[in-house]
């Protein structure tokens, strides 16, 4: 299953976004609403779970500074990535997009894609607001 969100702009420059969203802790701040619980379980990796939904590990798999970085589950339950790409614009701009790359059976893909395409859209809402 391939979900993207629109692009959206921030007030950031390329490198500062790129840093951070390389510093796991920071998606706290851009987790939607209804986040129950948020926990950094290192460096690189971090857990989180929303209302109704199970809870997920996201690890940094790969970045390519300053424009790309992969998160991908921990799970081999929910075999997933959460890529974002990001764009210089100017100076203190830039433009980013997430991109979700999930395998799941059909069942599976029905039940979570109108969830999924929400939080996607809900973090690439809240990237924007930094």
């Amino acid at each position: 299953m391939e979900l993207q969100s629109d692009k959206v702009t921030v007030q950031k420059s390329q490198q500062e976004l790129f840093n951070f969203l390389t510093d796991v802790k920071n998606y706290e701040q851009i987790m939607p609403e209804s986040k129950e619980k948020f926990q950094v379980i290192s460096e690189d990796t971090f857990v989180f779970a929303l209302k109704g939904m199970p809870e997920i590990a996201l690890q940094i798999k790969e970045t390519r500074e300053p424009e790309y970085i992969k998160l991908g589950s921990t799970s081999d339950k929910f075999d997933f990535s959460l890529d974002v790409e990001i764009e210089a614009v100017s100076e203190n701009q830039s433009m980013a997009q997430l991109f979700f790359h999930g395998k799941f059976n059909t069942m599976m893909a029905m039940m979570v894609k109108g969830p999924l395409k929400k939080f996607i859209g809900n973090l690439s809402e809240n990237v924007a607001k930094l």
